[in-house]
């Protein structure tokens, strides 16, 4: 006989299946806060590091800040230093410029050239006076350019004018720059001076270093004169040195010194003087 169950057997499932889904819901949402608080937790603790590593660095920058305005006031002071340095240097240099220059205008004007007024603005300096003829402007510009306190001049009028008196009938104005010839000289441009040229007796001395370095051979040395072979040994003199040998050959006896001649006889003693003749008879 078959067997029936009458109870409400799918409600039952239903409220089991109710169970355990409220069962899995309530531990997802503890899963999910307990993620949510180590997460929250994580980041304030690394907010706060941060936060805290900001403020080192606003401090250290705070301090580098002082330090550069510091730097600055100190370089501020450096610049002002060195451009009174550059001043009192330009002043020392050119302390004697004025004497040069003024010896350099006497000895330079040709005759029949006047200066009738000099003017100086910086670097340039601005010449003007009466001559007796163009000629006599070009030679006083050529001795301008030659005289080394005075470089580069430049004519700007020259005309003739009446009444000029004692013949100089032709009025000029030129222009020159100040030179310093005792100045180092800067001929690249890049603003700072050259170094000196080395002298031509330092080149001249390095010139055998510098070819023996380069592999050049040396010169020989004169071969000293050999000794005649027929020439006879001086008596009583040491016997040579034997010649050096040739490689693989056998060295040479030593040359036998000379046999010395025997000594002279001596000689046989005199005769006895005969005996005194009697001059007078035995009595």
């Amino acid at each position: 006989m078959a067997r029936i169950n009458l109870l409400p057997w799918r409600a039952e499932r239903r409220k089991a299946r109710q169970k355990e889904f409220g069962a899995m819901l309530g531990l997802s949402a503890l899963a999910a806060a307990a993620l949510s608080f180590l997460i929250v937790f994580y980041y304030s603790n690394e907010i706060s590091g941060q936060e805290k590593r900001n403020s080192f660095l606003d401090g250290q920058i705070a301090e580098v800040d002082k330090k550069i305005a510091e730097i600055e006031e100190l370089d501020k002071k450096k610049a002002k230093l060195l451009a009174r340095k550059e001043v009192i240097e330009k002043l020392q240099s050119n302390r004697s410029q004025m004497v040069h220059l003024f010896d350099s205008l006497v000895r330079t004007i040709p005759d029949g050239a006047v200066l009738t007024a000099i003017k100086q603005d910086a670097e340039t300096l601005t010449l003007e006076g009466r001559a007796q003829s163009n000629a006599r402007v070009s030679t006083y510009m050529r001795n301008l350019e030659v005289s080394g306190w005075m470089s580069k001049p430049d004519l700007t009028i020259i005309e003739a004018k009446d009444g000029g008196g004692k013949g100089l009938p032709y009025e000029f104005k030129l222009t020159v720059k100040l030179a310093n010839p005792n100045a180092p000289k800067d001929e690249d441009g890049d603003g700072i001076p050259d170094a000196p040229a080395a002298p031509a007796e330092a080149a001249a001395a390095n010139a055998p270093v510098a070819a023996a370095a380069a592999g050049a051979p040396a010169p020989a040395a004169p071969a000293a004169a050999a000794p005649a072979a027929n020439a006879p040994a001086a008596p009583g003199s040491a016997p040579a040195a034997p010649a050096a040998a040739k490689p693989g050959q056998a060295p040479a006896a030593p040359a036998q010194p000379p046999a010395a001649k025997p000594a002279a006889a001596p000689a046989k003693p005199a005769a006895p003087a005969a005996a005194p003749t009697k001059t007078g008879a035995a009595s």
